[in-house]
């Protein structure tokens, strides 16, 4: 069984490595190959963020203390090996936790050795597999690629978790209900959710006004939605665009499943095994996608946007109005925070056609997994249990606007106790029971980018038969979960 098992997962590591190489690439504003001043330039400029990073995180041992956290009553000792995928300021925050816990966990011969590992832990580089097959695996990883991390569950490259979360208490039981679909592979736990996001819909209510709209009234539906969208758009004389009021996918270029999900499109149903590409809400979103192509001209809104920066610079299309709606997480309030500080913008529910997911979420989250191979799984999970807390993850929750993964955890926040506004309709939002975080499954890895190409094709007009297409897509990546039962 261990061959056989080594064999699986070194074959797995190949079409992880070919799939790695499919992924888009940054949202930033700079590309690979600029010249040495540049990279000079960027690396400063990453160097002042992570000083700033340092500056404002918080977390100590003797921080979470004085907020209530109490060291674990138990006799596990020893040390253990943990693959963070954080970069940047994440990292420096994560990083200030580990040093919180192995002060905390010192008088029990507890500690935490802490390796930062690129691409997700090594989940999107074959690192994280080759040292799972090469029997180097780490104790515990923790990565922001949950659509990968649940393949990599699907493939048997996690440990099931069950036994160590008894072991150490952790109840899994109280966390949002759209956060299990994450945690579950054919009923059994194999990943944790740290933390979750929640998408919104993110609009400037001076060009609101401007365009003669209640900005105390924003859109609920998809036809309020496109209204709202037409109104705030300028035209010039010789057919371009001085301003959009939306462009749907802007910042959902790496995502295939949300659109989909609030249109009320179940991609995979785990009790049947069964993918469900060609329902009719599924096709309705790409439709959606479609007309608003053929509305705006494709051609004409990708060089509109040629110019654009990313989410995380100056020049996002938001940030200098250049678009008034934009749809993705609560992370981007902190986008318009650094980078755009003077820019007015509201958040609301993202509109839903009739019949879709009102006033809901796909949940986004980073998650925890224990590798196949694991000397420590024991300690690794209770490490796990430590940073479900509110406080724990305060630094964390105060910057991105993320939320814990069980309601009660928001009373422990500062956002909540400061009465933030948003960060209340984001509590709202995720007890919603419409949430979840779609098409787990043992393709969706692959099918996620699939679908992304696929969504390309239907907006430059590339594609035109939505539900033939999408039946092909059906046939192909169906018999693929089917074999691998």
């Amino acid at each position: 069984m261990r061959r056989r098992l080594t064999a699986g997962l070194l074959a797995f590591v190949t079409a992880a490595g070919a799939l790695a190489g499919c992924g888009s690439s940054s949202t930033g504003g700079s590309q690979a190959g600029g010249s040495q001043a540049a990279q000079a330039q960027e690396s400063q400029t990453i160097s002042e963020d992570v000083k700033k990073a340092q500056e404002s995180v918080k977390t100590s041992a003797d921080r979470l203390k004085e907020l209530g956290i109490e060291v674990e009553d138990t006799d596990l000792t020893g040390e253990f090996t943990y693959w963070s995928g954080f970069t940047g300021d994440s990292k420096v925050w994560d990083q200030s936790r580990v040093d919180a816990f192995n002060e905390l966990y010192a008088d029990k011969g507890i500690k935490c050795n802490v390796q930062f590992v690129p691409e997700g832990a090594g989940i999107d580089n074959g690192k994280l597999l080759s040292a799972i097959a090469g029997g180097q695996a780490p104790d515990l990883i923790v990565c922001d690629r949950a659509v990968s991390a649940y393949s990599y569950a699907a493939n048997g490259s996690f440990e099931m978790l069950e036994t160590y979360l008894n072991q150490v208490g952790l109840d899994v039981d109280s966390f949002f209900e759209g956060c299990k679909d994450i945690i579950y592979y054919k009923n059994e736990p194999y990943l944790i959710p740290q933390d979750t996001n929640v998408i919104l819909l993110y609009y400037n209510p001076d060009i609101a006004a401007e365009a003669g709209l209640d900005v105390d009234n924003p859109p609920r539906t998809l036809e309020e939605l496109d209204a709202w969208a037409e109104a705030m758009t300028i035209q010039n004389e010789d057919g371009s665009y001085q301003r959009f009021g939306l462009i749907p996918w802007l910042d959902l270029k790496s995502d295939a499943f949300t659109l989909p999900f609030f249109f009320g499109a179940n991609v995979y149903d785990a009790k049947t095994n069964q993918l469900n590409l060609t329902s009719p809400e599924m096709v309705a979103s790409m439709e959606w996608l479609q007309a608003y192509g053929e509305k705006y001209d494709p051609e004409r809104i990708s060089s509109f946007t040629s110019g654009l920066g990313g989410m995380f610079s100056p020049d996002h299309a938001f940030m200098t109005g250049k678009v008034a709606m934009t749809i993705t997480g609560n992370w981007f309030s902190n986008a318009l925070r650094v980078y755009a500080p003077d820019i007015n913008f509201r958040v609301c529910s993202v509109p839903v056609p009739e019949g879709g997911r009102a006033d809901s979420t796909p949940f986004g989250t980073n998650v925890f997994a224990i590798p196949k191979g694991s000397k420590n799984p024991e300690l690794a999970t209770l490490f796990i249990k430590f940073c479900m807390s509110g406080a724990v993850n305060e630094d964390n929750f105060a910057q991105w606007r993320s939320i814990p993964t069980s309601d009660k955890e928001f009373d422990n926040i500062s956002l909540t106790k400061n009465g933030d506004e948003m960060y209340a309709l984001e509590r709202k939002i995720a007890n919603s029971p419409k949430n979840g975080i779609p098409a787990m499954c043992a393709v969706s890895a692959e099918l996620s980018q699939v679908l992304i190409t696929f969504r390309e094709g239907v907006i430059y007009g590339n594609i035109q038969d939505i539900e033939g297409e999408l039946g092909k897509l059906q046939e192909k990546y169906q018999a693929q979960l089917d074999n691998s039962q």
